[in-house]
C-alpha cells in the first residue's frame, strides 16, 4: 500500500510527531510505500535541529531515517517561512537538520493524488 503523511504537531506540544514516526517506520518494515511525509502547520518544527541537552531529538530520528530509508522528508515553505525556519525566498537558514527540504502544497496535493492512503497526525 502506498501511503502519505501529513505531520501537523510540533515534536515538543504533542506525541502526534512521534507517534508519525513509530508508524511510518512500521509500515515501511512491513513493505508499505511512503513516498512523502509532509510537514505543516507547527510540523515544521520537526526539522529544528534541537539544542537542548538530555531532551529526545525527533529531527535526528528524522534525518536518519530518511538516511536509511531514502524517505522524502518535505516541509511547507510558507509555514517553515512563519516560524523562522527558512528565509522569505524559501532558503534555509541553517536551522534544518539533515533529510528535510523545502517544497510547497503542490507537493501534498500530487502525492495525495497518487497514493492508498493519506493519514495526518495532529495535536
Amino acid at each position: 500500500m502506498k501511503f502519505v503523511i501529513q505531520i501537523n504537531a510540533s515534536p515538543r506540544e504533542a506525541q502526534a510527531a512521534n507517534t508519525a514516526y513509530q508508524f511510518i517506520k512500521a509500515a515501511l518494515a512491513n513493505g508499505h510505500r511512503i513516498p512523502l511525509v509532509f510537514f505543516y502547520y507547527d510540523g515544521v518544527c520537526n526539522a529544528q535541529v534541537s539544542s537542548f541537552a538530555g531532551e529526545d531529538d525527533l529531527s535526528a530520528r528524522w534525518s536518519a531515517l530518511a538516511r536509511e530509508t531514502g524517505l522524502d522528508l518535505v516541509l511547507c515553505v510558507s509555514a517553515a517561512q512563519r516560524r523562522g525556519l527558512v528565509s522569505t525566498d524559501g532558503k534555509d537558514e541553517g536551522l534544518l537538520a539533515p533529510g528535510f527540504r523545502v517544497g510547497g502544497l503542490g507537493q501534498w496535493v500530487d502525492a495525495c493524488l497518487k497514493a492508498d492512503r493519506v493519514l495526518t497526525f495532529a495535536a
